[in-house]
């Protein structure tokens, strides 16, 4: 069963209503994005009210109420055993649901067991421990790894980095569209500074062999794409890092296009020599 007919049978409607318009999914994904919430909100909001719906035999939450928003979360406390913010989040995209979405309020959850939070200690590397750490790692890996943790990057803001972005003169980093969708600029460390120049040379070479052979066009936002459609393959849009296995992406006004160093594996795999082949019997 593919992904859109596993959508259209998630959730049937109530008894005795005919519901016309878009589908439940395709509103929680239209009231998401008006509220320009993270991609990754958007999936986990998504997962849990599949959740809930499946866990309620595939009945139309405009049909449930508190009582079945209230089992599905003691559910995952006592039964799945899940963390506190995890009930949490759960909690959070059925709220969404049903007051953005459903245009309805729920009442107090009575009943509802909520999961402990225990107190945890972080675990702090010392400077030593890290000098160790990095020293274990290589090419890109110890490059974005050294930024992570000299510039203060998370992963998905490491990963999207763009190349005008980065400020070499200035020895500074703008962090676009972070936690929240706000900018912000962070230092950047001393020891990547320079391999992080020869990268950035390298990925230019290979950007433009990638325009060449119709590919390397980059992402933009919202309807930036349509709008400044010759923009897409500008170089100093594209971002610094792209998996070593994600092969190039042809030019299209959605594509996300990373950089890296070396080609994808495919292409390695393809300029191996072919084995000769065994002498029949």
């Amino acid at each position: 069963m593919t992904d859109e007919s596993r959508e259209s049978l998630i959730a049937l409607p109530p008894e005795g209503v005919e519901l016309r318009g878009p589908r439940l999914l395709d509103q929680v994904h239209e009231a998401i994005r008006r509220r320009y919430f993270s991609r990754r909100t958007e999936e986990a909001y998504v997962h849990w009210i599949k959740r809930f719906i499946y866990f309620s035999g595939r009945r139309h939450p405009a049909a449930l109420g508190e009582a079945e928003v209230t089992g599905f979360l003691n559910h995952l406390a006592v039964e799945r055993k899940v963390a506190a913010s995890t009930q949490n989040q759960a909690l959070s995209a059925l709220l969404f649901l049903y007051k953005e979405v459903l245009g309805r309020e729920l009442a107090w959850l009575d009943g509802l067991h909520r999961a402990t939070r225990p107190p945890r200690l972080p675990v702090v590397l010392t400077r030593d421990e890290v000098e160790r750490l990095l020293a274990e790692l290589q090419g890109v890996r110890w490059l974005i790894a050294s930024l992570l943790y000299g510039a203060g990057l998370r992963v998905m803001e490491c990963l999207r980095l763009r190349v005008k972005d980065v400020d070499l003169g200035y020895r500074q980093i703008l962090v676009r569209d972070g936690k929240g969708e706000k900018d912000r600029v962070t230092m950047m460390p001393e020891k990547p500074a320079a391999p992080l120049a020869a990268h950035l040379a390298r990925v230019k070479s290979l950007h433009a062999r990638d325009l060449e052979a119709g590919f390397g066009e980059v992402s933009l936002p919202y309807a930036l794409a349509r709008k400044y459609r010759a923009r897409a393959g500008s170089g100093s849009g594209s971002t610094c890092f792209r998996p070593i296995t994600a092969p190039p992406i042809r030019r299209t006004a959605w594509c996300a296009v990373t950089i890296c160093t070396t080609r994808c594996r495919s292409a390695r795999s393809a300029r191996r020599p072919t084995p000769p082949a065994s002498p029949s019997a």
